[in-house]
Order: C-alpha cells, then sequence, then structure tokens
C-alpha cells in the first residue's frame, strides 16, 4: 500500500494507492509520455496548450479510480483482479503514441493501439512489472486495449461513446486552452452512471449533463482540433516527415543524425520505438534547417519559425481563388494541400450507443430519449475542408 498524489488543475489530486500503479507510474516508457504533447500543433494558437500524454494518463487512471470509488454497481461488478485491469488499462492507453501522435503514425504506418499493446506485451519494463504481479495481466491489459471482449465491461469504462478516456481529455484540453464549454459536470455523469446486465448505462436524470458534454466535444473539434492554424501545422509536419521518409528511402546523405528513425523505419521494434519522441523529432527539425535538400530545409525552417503556410476554406471559397492558387509555382505535394477533416461528436450508428435508463426499469438509446441528441446527432459530424498553400 502506497500513499501518493500528483497535484492536478482537473482533479485537486491524483491519488496513488496501490504498488503496482506507483512501479508503472515510474517506469522507463510511461515516463517517457512527459515527452510526448497532447495536442501536436495546438499549441501554435493556444500558447498554454504545452500539456503532455503523460498528465493525460494520470488523469484518465484518476477518472477510473474515481469511477470505483464512487459508483457502486462498477465497484460491486468487478472483483479485485478485474478492478486492477481497469486501473491500469486507463493508466497505459496511451503509452504508445509515438511524438506528436496522429502525424507520425499517418506517415510513418504505426499504430499506437499496435505500440501500446507491443510495449505492454513485449520486453519493457512494464511488462516486466505486470507480469511481477500476475502472469496474466499484461495480456488481459492488451485485450482491453485491442477491444477482444474479454473484459467487456472494463472495454466500455476505458473506449466507449462516454468513457474516462474522453471525460479527461475534453476538460484537459478545454482547460489548458482556455476554452470555456469544456467545463463538463464528471461528477454529476458518474452519480448517473449503473451497470446493467453488464453494460454501462445511465439515469435519465443525467442526460443533460451527457448532452453538455456532447456539446462540448463538438465545440473542441469546432474551436479547436480543428483550427485552421493547429490544422496547418500538422499538415506541415506530415508534409516533412513524408520528406523525411522519401529521402530515407532514396539513400540520401543527411547532415543530421537520423538513425533513430531509421531504426524504426526498418525494426518496428519496442526498443527502437521508444526512443523516438517529441524532443528527438523538434531537434531533427532544427537541424534540418541545414540541410543540402532545398524541400526539407525550408519546410523545416518555416515550421520551427512558426511560418505557416496560408489557407482558404474551401465551403466559402469561390472557383476562381482555387484556381489561382493551383496556379502558384511551388504548389507542388510539398506546398500545396486540400485537407477535409470529420470527426462527429455521437456516432449513433456504431453499435455502442449511450443507454439511458427510464423508469420502469426500461433501457432505451440516448438518441431515442434526447430530442437534443437526435436533433445535434444529425449535424454533430463537423467537417473541415480547407486549402493549405504557399505563395512563395
Amino acid at each position: 500500500m502506497v500513499n501518493k498524489v500528483f497535484r492536478d488543475p482537473l482533479y485537486g489530486y491524483v491519488r496513488v494507492n496501490d504498488e503496482i500503479i506507483d512501479e508503472l507510474i515510474n517506469s522507463t516508457e510511461f515516463q517517457r509520455l512527459r515527452r510526448i504533447k497532447q495536442l501536436c500543433g495546438v499549441s501554435m494558437v493556444f500558447h498554454m496548450a504545452d500539456h503532455t500524454r503523460f498528465s493525460h494518463s494520470l488523469g484518465a487512471y484518476e477518472l477510473a479510480r474515481e469511477v470505483l470509488e464512487k459508483v457502486i454497481d462498477v465497484k460491486n461488478a468487478l472483483n479485485d483482479y478485474e478492478k486492477t485491469v481497469f486501473l491500469c488499462s486507463a493508466l497505459l492507453h496511451d503509452v504508445g503514441h509515438g511524438p506528436y501522435s496522429h502525424s507520425f503514425e499517418k506517415i510513418f504506418k504505426i499504430s499506437h493501439e499496435t505500440m501500446t499493446n507491443n510495449i505492454i506485451l513485449g520486453d519493457s519494463h512494464i511488462n516486466k512489472i505486470l507480469t511481477k504481479y500476475n502472469p496474466n495481466l499484461a495480456s488481459d491489459i492488451a485485450s482491453v486495449i485491442s477491444h477482444k471482449h474479454k473484459f467487456p465491461l472494463i472495454e466500455q469504462l476505458v473506449s466507449s461513446q462516454l468513457d474516462v478516456d474522453r471525460m479527461d481529455y475534453l476538460r484537459r484540453d478545454a482547460y489548458f486552452t482556455g476554452a470555456q464549454f469544456g467545463d463538463i459536470d464528471i461528477e454529476k455523469i458518474l452519480r448517473g452512471m449503473l451497470v446493467k446486465n453488464g453494460k454501462i448505462l445511465f439515469k435519465y436524470n443525467s442526460v443533460p449533463n451527457i448532452e453538455d458534454y456532447l456539446m462540448s466535444r463538438y465545440h473542441m473539434y469546432y474551436q479547436v482540433y480543428f483550427h485552421p492554424v493547429s490544422r496547418c501545422f500538422e499538415v506541415m509536419l506530415e508534409m516533412i516527415y513524408q520528406r523525411w521518409y522519401e529521402l530515407i528511402k532514396s539513400g540520401y546523405q543527411f547532415r543530421t543524425d537520423v538513425s533513430l528513425l531509421i531504426d524504426v523505419i526498418d525494426k518496428k521494434t519496442v526498443d527502437a520505438f521508444l526512443k523516438i519522441d517529441d524532443v528527438y523529432v523538434n531537434g531533427c527539425i532544427q537541424q534540418f534547417q541545414y540541410e543540402k535538400d532545398r524541400i526539407l530545409s525550408d519546410l523545416a525552417t518555416r515550421l520551427f519559425n512558426r511560418k505557416l503556410f496560408n489557407h482558404i476554406d474551401l465551403k466559402y471559397a469561390s472557383d476562381e481563388q482555387v484556381d489561382e492558387i493551383k496556379k502558384l509555382k511551388n504548389n507542388d505535394k510539398y506546398y500545396y494541400k486540400e485537407d477535409v477533416v470529420a470527426k462527429s461528436a455521437y456516432d449513433y450508428q456504431i453499435d455502442e450507443q449511450i443507454k439511458v435508463l427510464i423508469p420502469g426499469d426500461k433501457e432505451v438509446d440516448l438518441l431515442e430519449f434526447s430530442p437534443i441528441v437526435k436533433a445535434f446527432s444529425r449535424s454533430s459530424k463537423y467537417t473541415s475542408k480547407l486549402i493549405y498553400y504557399s505563395e512563395i
């Protein structure tokens, strides 16, 4: 039994009472998350948004701990071993993220969920800790992250339309960006949480808070995650990654030492991957400014000094504007991109709809119960359509 705390702006304290959680937090692989930003290029717009995957993962764990403490149905539904699986899964769910997260995955074809499981199951500090406590613990946590349905209740709590991961990152991202709409009432949502037939559902009187949660998620995509400048940073970072990758494959002789990334591309091993973080990528981009390759040097200089591309919104641009941009001589694949991204705040078409318990002990879908969600769900898929381009 341990008694440690981490000061946290959302929860006051993140409380660590179990030795296994304490050891996992101090593992090499988990400490690496201190060097992985949570929001990639969002800090280009919201200058305080420099929080990390480390703080978010601690937050997801703390929410899981509070679920076990405050939601009697969940506490009673899980045995002691399953509670450990739940807490560890919440803590470790993002341990496989690469530098600047999703941009890295997209270009180098390395899934963070796959890498998370490789770390948990492979020759890692985390695996040794888990195996010491129980030989089956690592594989059971990996099954939760991979949605193998061995622990469906835990999977729903860790990864669903309303889970400890999303509830933490929405509040945390809103806090650090200063977005006022992200302060959802977690306490009321937890008070309305029930377990019936092995599944999570919510009391009907907690629905207004769930509606608020979904609206907050929509507005975070609209105003924060898909902000044009934030997306521009990610687009330019992807272009640097792409040029970097192509030069490696062509045999280009870098002035900068890129051997770590070559190991990741060629081997995709846990050991090689764990040596790559935001610090490494930032250092490479700084040095790429002086590379002989004109494109890599130019893109790195622009990104390092926040000289981002221009953009126009395709929803409002005329055909003439788009044609003029396409005529600019520099608009090859590294200086021009039509960027379309979309995300639903509530995807009612999937199987994991949020369930509501109404009087008469009847279970209904949130979409059926809430006219707000029913109307909102039809238009809650926020889509951004932009052209990013350079005039010089």
